[in-house]
């Protein structure tokens, strides 16, 4: 194959390329009149229930005082034991769970293959995104390294009503695109060549989101 500058086709493309984003001098006015937020009156936090759902993560919705009891009945569904806690995640979130609960830490940093041994992960979030039922996080407090949501089988996340905006856009102005984020919506799937869904293959084959309306006080 040519690379060089002497290939008639290639030249033709990138001329056309050129001519298409008006290659020279100036600038070009991009127009940005698109919608950055829901409509006046949707209740985000329904809609980013519902697209969470339609994602086949299992979520629910608790009063904080609740979630301790939330948390500790999604983990005996999946008799997860062994789960790691990153750094940052209140103690009042598993402290109901008992003896038979194992706590794991990442100081010092889990390997892969200890990762991959252990029954789940629970983290909280940076932001989520009600339009596309997206959880980003961004290795901030209560969420550790990317590979903590990325290896275990299980990951459970907790999601305050108040991190949850209306669109892509609205998250986009909360967080530090110099942070390393992941986005997740729903647990990992693919499809193999025969259009069959393949769960677990890039991360988590269950994702549990507990969504929490937080009181102050």
């Amino acid at each position: 194959m040519t690379t060089g500058g002497s290939d008639p086709a290639r030249n033709a493309v990138l001329e056309r390329i050129r001519a298409a984003l008006g290659d020279g001098p100036g600038t070009i006015d991009i127009p940005r009149a698109y919608e950055t937020v829901l409509p006046a009156g949707t209740d985000t936090v329904d809609r980013f229930h519902e697209r969470v759902a339609d994602y086949r993560a299992n979520v629910r919705r608790v009063d904080d005082t609740q979630l301790p009891a939330a948390i500790a009945t999604v983990l005996a569904g999946h008799d997860a034991t062994r789960v790691v806690v990153p750094s940052g995640v209140p103690e009042a979130w598993f402290g109901m769970l008992g003896s038979g609960f194992e706590p794991i830490t990442d100081d010092p940093p889990l390997t892969y293959l200890e990762l991959d041994a252990v029954d789940g992960v629970l983290t909280g979030c940076a932001v989520a995104i009600a339009e596309t039922g997206t959880i980003v996080l961004d290795a901030g407090p209560a969420q550790g390294r990317r590979v903590l949501s990325l290896l275990p089988d299980l990951h459970v996340c907790v999601v305050a009503t108040d991190q949850i905006v209306g669109t892509v856009a609205e998250a986009l102005g909360r967080l530090d695109p110099s942070r390393p984020l992941t986005w997740i919506s729903g647990p990992s799937a693919t499809s193999d060549i025969e259009l069959r869904r393949v769960e677990g293959v890039h991360g988590p084959r269950r994702l549990e989101v507990v969504i929490v309306d937080r009181h102050e006080g």
